[in-house]
């Protein structure tokens, strides 16, 4: 299950989000979104765990949690439109 992080505060790095969410269980891949021009972070990321049942505990654990001073937005990611142009691509792990 892909799970959507928003309101990151631009200190969160994908070893804090690792650390948050790996103790709900096992994760897939992790991924910060930042600026492709300037490399800055764009406030928020992508956590992918294997486990529904673990991914639902980590949404209801940490939606509305404290990171880093700033509140996190938690929740299922919806996936991308078809009319959505460019191409991401995340990084697997």
């Amino acid at each position: 299950m892909n799970i959507y992080v928003g309101n990151l505060s631009p200190d969160v790095t994908e070893d804090d989000l690792k650390e948050a969410f790996e103790a709900f269980g096992k994760l897939a891949s992790i991924k910060v979104i930042k600026d492709k021009f300037n490399g800055a972070p764009r406030g928020f990321g992508f956590v992918e765990m294997p486990s529904k049942e673990e991914a639902k505990s980590a949404i209801e654990g940490l939606n509305g949690t404290d990171l880093k001073g700033q509140s996190l937005n938690v929740n299922e990611a919806r996936p991308r439109s078809e009319n959505r142009r460019g191409s991401g691509g995340g990084r697997r792990f």
